[in-house]
């Protein structure tokens, strides 16, 4: 009953916060932008932002709810997702994930992930567009002030005026940016400063031959299931991480997304997705031949009625080094904007909310820019906003 009330307690404080942030992400952030917003929403959710982003997420948690069934799964979604402990000072707007189910709908394209690039493509060919994937990126060409293009590793140049970087900052300004302007320099100077943080997360993607079920309870795995542990055992695992170590029982994010689309997987088959959190890139004793991906499974297994793991016709796990490998993410990590809306008033990396950076043309987008990681479009919008303010 307590957390009953507290949960709407909970809610009648994190709403209109998660109603704010999402109305800011519609736009590059800026003081002017923010405060229209805030006044429009006679300043709905402002304090709440204020106050939480000084705490912990823990904190903010324990202050509504004292069971950890509760606390655990807005944890998991929340910090563990962004790769720090729910007690990191700061932390406080991790809290919030609960709230953003009332807010914000998501779902998966019909047909699998794969349909959404496919859909983009089409409509940016259609556009006029060209891609290339023939060659990596191995160069910024500049000139002046500005960017004169790219060149490819295989020593194909590409001349424009406008270059957009969707990928991690430290690649785009200290790896491809050559020879750049002397207006370069600060910006160089601070990203030098900024370590590149290891990749934490896994996952595991499985063909069934037979639909999963949960030990005493009868809900459908379609919809994403979290497996929360407790809030001091997330903390703890995030001290076993910065040692190469994994929990017993990892933080994962589970699903069987067939059974909502059944066209993602062979007749008579299922598709079964585990997202395993707090899985270091710089395993103790590498990655390569380890044990770990087999025993999230058989973790998982203690939970489902018998038959689970005979279930399983073929699976794949994408670790930290399988993702820096074939995804060229380095250390297996994407860089992900964590400073909410309010780092537009002091921003230490001005580039990272204005998607403009010191060269001329240079532009930059993607995870590591505001609003941060998640399928959605809102930096990629925001960035082509300032681009055509820029250049029409």
């Amino acid at each position: 009953r307590a957390d009953v009330d507290g949960y709407r307690r909970y809610v009648r404080a994190a709403r209109p916060a998660v109603e704010m942030i999402l109305g800011a992400a519609a736009e590059p952030p800026t003081l002017a932008s923010l405060t229209r917003l805030a006044v429009r929403r006679r300043f709905a959710g402002t304090s709440t932002l204020l106050r939480w982003s000084r705490r912990s997420a823990g904190d903010v948690l324990r202050s509504f709810f004292s069971t950890d069934a509760v606390m655990g799964p807005a944890a998991v979604t929340g910090p563990m997702v962004w790769g720090i402990s729910p007690e990191h000072a700061g932390s406080g707007l991790g809290a919030l994930t609960h709230a953003i189910r009332h807010v914000a709908r998501v779902g998966r394209p019909v047909g699998g992930s794969g349909r959404l690039p496919e859909a983009i493509l089409a409509a940016f060919v259609a556009a006029g567009g060209a891609l290339s994937t023939d060659s990596p990126v191995g160069t910024i060409l500049c000139e002046g002030d500005g960017v004169r293009g790219v060149r490819l590793i295989d020593g194909t140049e590409h001349v424009a005026p406008i270059v957009v970087s969707a990928c991690n900052p430290h690649d785009t300004f200290l790896r491809w940016l050559r020879d750049p302007p002397a207006v370069a320099a600060d910006l160089i100077r601070r990203w030098r400063a900024v370590p590149h943080a290891d990749g934490y997360e896994s996952k595991i993607d499985a063909v069934l031959d037979s639909v999963p079920r949960l030990r005493g309870d009868d809900r459908p795995l379609g919809p994403t299931t979290v497996i929360a542990p407790p809030l001091a055992t997330i903390d703890r695992g995030h001290s076993l991480m910065q040692r190469g170590e994994i929990l017993d029982r990892p933080g994962m994010l589970v699903n069987v997304p067939s059974l909502l689309d059944p066209s993602m997987a062979p007749p008579g088959h299922h598709v079964f997705s585990l997202e395993a959190l707090f899985t270091p890139y710089g395993i103790r004793g590498g990655w390569a031949g380890s044990a770990e991906p087999r025993r999230w499974l058989e973790a998982f297994a203690t939970l489902c009625e018998p038959g689970f793991l005979d279930s399983i016709v073929e699976w794949r796990a994408m670790t930290p080094d399988i993702y820096e490998r074939d995804f060229r993410l380095p250390a297996g990590h994407a860089t992900s904007f964590a400073g909410g809306p309010l780092a537009a008033f002091r921003p230490l990396h001005p580039e990272l909310t204005r998607y403009e950076t010191a060269v001329t043309g240079l532009y930059l987008t993607g995870a590591a820019t505001f609003p941060g990681a998640g399928v959605w479009g809102a930096s990629g919008r925001n960035c082509a906003t300032v681009v055509l303010a820029r250049h029409g």
